[in-house]
């Protein structure tokens, strides 16, 4: 019978080696990318992977580079991998016609792509709101606008969850691999919900926490969340709940996110200083109140990201 194995992780070039591993014991591999058609060029050689990285927009240009170099030797073992993300590639479409001149009144009003302009209008609407409170607003403002935009990205990440369950689901029924491997981002738990839900033939579709063996040891869970990150999956299983406990975590999500380190980590991979940077945070923040967030954030809104955690650590040893 045929399997599923949906990986979930952060897209960080220390979760590389463990993704290597579990690849490896599939036969097909789907990727969370928009198709484009240089891929398949890049896989087989006849493109350089600088070159191919030029043309597209990623997130995280290191950890883009390194997967290019795995995916090409899973080709050359003999796997299949294909890029599958039909949000993605909806959105793609919708940018090239805004680009080339077009309007949304030339969106199909019945598309999917129309489902996606509606979901990701009300998310950067959202965003764009959060930011600009966050500036100077009041903290109630600013944790009321945490929650706003929380709410409109799990209705976007229902979507996009749903699109690809859909879309994997119709892949099967086109293809024979037996062992299937499903690249998603750590925060896509509907789509293990969705997946199941569509699941026929399929012999059990089963969630894998990439980093679980180095989380779990130092964290106690599968993986790590941030307290947006917490916020928002709620949401997405229950859109219309309502807690104080909610309030404490969008206001933990504004401290984590002013402490927690953005750049993009390559080296000592094998130390997973992003995972354990977000460990630390999470350390953190689970020990602050609702109040001691409000007066923190006051102090930290202007800070540097060092500057911001100084303040935190320090005033979690005096307190």
């Amino acid at each position: 019978m045929r399997r599923i194995t949906l990986a979930l992780s952060t897209h960080r070039p220390e979760t590389l080696p463990a993704a290597g591993h579990h690849m490896r014991q599939h036969d097909l591999i789907l990727l969370e990318e928009p198709p484009v058609p240089e891929f398949m060029a890049m896989v087989a050689g006849e493109m350089d992977i600088q070159e191919y990285l030029e043309g597209q927009d990623f997130e995280f240009p290191a950890h883009a580079e390194s997967m290019c170099r795995l995916v090409r030797g899973l080709v050359r073992e003999g796997r299949a991998v294909l890029q599958v993300e039909p949000y993605l590639e909806c959105l793609n479409g919708i940018h090239e016609l805004f680009a080339a001149g077009g309007t949304a009144s030339e969106i199909d009003p019945g598309s999917p792509a129309a489902m996606v302009y509606r979901a990701e209008r009300l998310a950067t609407k959202a965003l764009v709101e959060y930011y600009r409170i966050s500036l100077d607003g009041a903290f109630e403002s600013v944790v009321d606008s945490v929650r706003t935009f929380a709410r409109a990205d799990a209705e976007r990440l229902r979507l996009r969850d749903s699109m690809r369950a859909a879309a994997v689901m119709d892949l099967l029924g086109r293809r024979s691999e037996e062992r299937l491997y499903v690249e998603a981002g750590y925060i896509h738990w509907a789509l293990w919900r969705e997946l199941r839900r569509g699941a026929r033939g399929i012999a059990g579709v089963r969630a894998l926490f990439l980093l679980e063996p180095v989380v779990r040891p130092l964290f106690g869970r599968r993986q790590v969340l941030g307290a947006g990150d917490f916020l928002t999956l709620v949401y997405v299983f229950h859109p219309r709940t309502a807690s104080a406990a909610l309030d404490l975590l969008a206001a933990r999500s504004l401290i984590y996110i002013k402490i927690l380190m953005k750049s993009e980590e390559t080296a000592e991979e094998s130390e997973y200083p992003h995972t354990r940077d977000e460990i630390d945070c999470m350390s953190m923040v689970r020990q602050l109140s609702y109040d001691e967030c409000r007066s923190l954030f006051v102090r930290l809104r202007a800070r540097s990201t060092v500057a911001a955690r100084a303040m935190v650590e320090d005033f979690l040893k005096r307190r």
